[in-house]
């Protein structure tokens, strides 16, 4: 059977850097919709603390994701974006709970922990 530590990993980054994309320019383009359904009223209230309207915040959500989707392509600084996305991952489950759609992001959180922990030298 043909296996490969590279390609394994590539798949990784790749499938993972396609939903962070995904979500980033989706709230590029739609940040009212994000704002409405995904915001709850505690997360508003500690945004409006840091001096943040709801859009600016999903903005900066939409930019980091973005920024972590090609950390992930390129591989450029993956492992930072990885636990960077880990925490904001963590944050969502705190602010919105779990439900049948939070439950994707525990895969995601897998995702994210192979490759914090992936050995450099496996990737060939």
């Amino acid at each position: 059977m043909f296996t490969s530590s590279r390609l394994s990993y590539l798949f990784l980054r790749l499938g993972l850097a396609a939903v962070f994309l995904w979500f980033g320019i989706d709230k590029m383009i739609n940040p009212d919709y994000w704002l409405n359904a995904w915001v709850t009223p505690t997360a508003r209230s500690i945004v409006g603390l840091a001096g943040l309207s709801g859009t600016q915040f999903i903005y900066l959500n939409g930019v980091f994701e973005i920024l972590a989707g090609v950390s992930l392509v390129t591989n450029v600084l993956q492992r930072l974006f990885s636990l960077l996305a880990m925490l904001f991952l963590i944050g969502v489950f705190i602010f919105i709970g779990f439900n049948e759609v939070t439950v994707r992001d525990i895969g995601l959180l897998g995702g994210f922990l192979a490759i914090i922990f992936w050995q450099n030298g496996n990737r060939r």
